[in-house]
């Protein structure tokens, strides 16, 4: 089997890469490691910068997110009890739309199979190969059977624990990191959401996040020991713990309910350098993962897929190579700027088991800041809806 751009990961991210390539008439190959089914399963956040939700529509599978996608014009964010808001919209024209990740996921299927775009899954032992020549394929074993595809790129959109970044010579690749001394409790439940928008919380018992799906699916965080199993919680410890840390005003609406799904999510911050060896891109999580809190994940990636797409486009139809060279150059660049913010959120936000007295206060004081500072308001909404490509 032959194809131009053999990608390994049918994610979002891989699935909107091939997607887009179609859309210039340049031929991929999607490789995911587990079903169809699984991919579907999966549950993550859904807050879309503008930058994706634009290249949502030049995919051609912006439809049903503009019909039922949720248009934010801010976000609440809560200390000393007491809310204060982000207007996106009237500080710098900007808005973010949440639409879940699968929701995401699944018009990309769609739309990949009306096109007849080739997605196998189950495709197990995927070893990517020959990358610093000319010639780089991939083998993989599917049905009992070894397969290859050869290509002339591999796009690496497999995720942190994926084959494609292990491809790259351990002395050809640097990796930055920082774990955080917590985790997020989140759970799912079929209750509407306790506020048009979301609200980011700063407690003396730790942080909460209250996020949404849609009008009667709601997502719900606490900050929690990295230590703890969702067995620990009943949802009526977590319910009454959320109370804590949100305003009351915002807590007197809390509508509860038994939750439909519960998991606990490690922090963490991740970037590897370059994000290209040879014939090899990697992009998303395969490359770089920042904690949640700034909402960055599948909007960094689709950054990445942005640079990817643009330069396979011009390479293919301009016969220009400098996007290629550059790719790994212009992501970095963008990446570190959205690992900068998500940390800061992050940092501001939440409880640190080291902290002192002092932090407190400079973190109090932060906040405050934010609270009474229209250019700091901006620079925090540039920052979350998106900066540009």
């Amino acid at each position: 089997m032959r194809t131009q751009v053999a990608i390994i990961g049918g994610g979002p991210s891989g699935l909107l890469l091939s997607q887009l390539l179609h859309t210039k008439g340049i031929d991929s190959v999607v490789l995911e490691r587990r079903s169809r089914d699984y991919v579907l399963s999966r549950i993550r956040a859904g807050v879309l910068e503008t930058g994706m939700v634009d290249l949502m529509k030049q995919a051609g599978v912006g439809d049903r997110m503009e019909k039922e996608g949720f248009v934010h014009d801010g976000t609440q964010i809560a200390f000393d009890g007491q809310m204060f808001r982000i207007d996106f919209k009237s500080l710098i024209a900007k808005t973010v739309t949440v639409y879940g990740q699968t929701e995401v996921t699944r018009d990309l299927y769609d739309a990949r199979d009306k096109a007849g775009g080739m997605v196998l899954h189950d495709c197990q032992a995927v070893n990517p190969q020959g990358l610093d020549t000319d010639a780089p394929f991939v083998t993989f074993l599917r049905d009992g059977t070894v397969h290859r595809i050869d290509c002339d790129f591999v796009a690496g959109c497999d995720g942190f624990h994926g084959p494609s970044r292990q491809a790259i010579p351990t002395d050809q690749r640097r990796e930055y990191e920082r774990t955080y001394p917590f985790g997020w409790l989140g759970i799912l439940s079929e209750t509407p959401p306790v506020d048009d928008e979301l609200i980011y919380a700063n407690s003396e018992r730790g942080f909460a996040l209250c996020s949404m799906r849609n009008d009667n699916l709601s997502r719900y965080y606490i900050q929690c020991d990295l230590s703890d199993s969702p067995d620990d919680w009943t949802d009526d410890a977590f319910w009454d713990e959320l109370r804590r840390r949100i305003p009351e005003e915002a807590a007197d609406k809390l509508v509860t309910g038994p939750s439909i799904e519960k998991s606990i999510a490690p922090l963490r911050s991740f970037v590897c350098e370059p994000m290209r060896w040879g014939r090899l891109f990697l992009a998303g999580d395969a490359a770089h993962i920042v904690p949640p809190t700034g909402a960055k994940g599948l909007n960094t990636a689709a950054s990445d897929i942005h640079y990817l797409f643009t330069a396979f486009d011009r390479h293919y139809n301009g016969g220009d190579n400098e996007a290629l060279e550059r790719y790994s150059e212009k992501a970095l660049a963008r990446i570190w700027k959205t690992q900068r913010f998500s940390w800061w959120m992050t940092t501001q936000l939440h409880r640190f088991p080291d902290q002192s007295a002092f932090d407190l206060k400079m973190q109090r004081a932060e906040l405050a800041f934010l609270r009474d500072n229209e250019a700091a308001q901006m620079a925090l909404a540039e920052a979350y809806t998106g900066m540009p490509y």
